[in-house]
């Protein structure tokens, strides 16, 4: 699983980078987790307002910073979709 947390603010990155980590662990799951910060990856994504998560290519939500719990969730209700 690839996990990109999509920022352009350091602040909000470092949140959902450890928001992710702790959703992950919380799952017992493993991913490669990046932030992105390039201009062209957002757009191509369609991006339109920071911050956002993409996983294995698709964005599960942008302009707003999830908390450990709703990332839970996202990642329970998509499991197979990811695996």
């Amino acid at each position: 699983m690839k996990i990109e947390v999509i920022e352009t603010s350091g602040k909000a990155r470092k949140t959902l980078f450890g928001n992710v980590l702790e959703a992950l662990m919380t799952c017992g799951l493993n991913g490669k987790v990046v932030v992105v910060r390039d201009f062209q990856t957002i757009l191509k994504y369609g991006i339109k307002s920071t911050p956002a998560l993409v996983i294995n290519g698709v964005v599960m939500f942008a302009g707003k910073l999830s908390s450990p719990e709703e990332i839970v969730k996202l990642l329970q209700q998509n499991l197979s979709t990811f695996t």
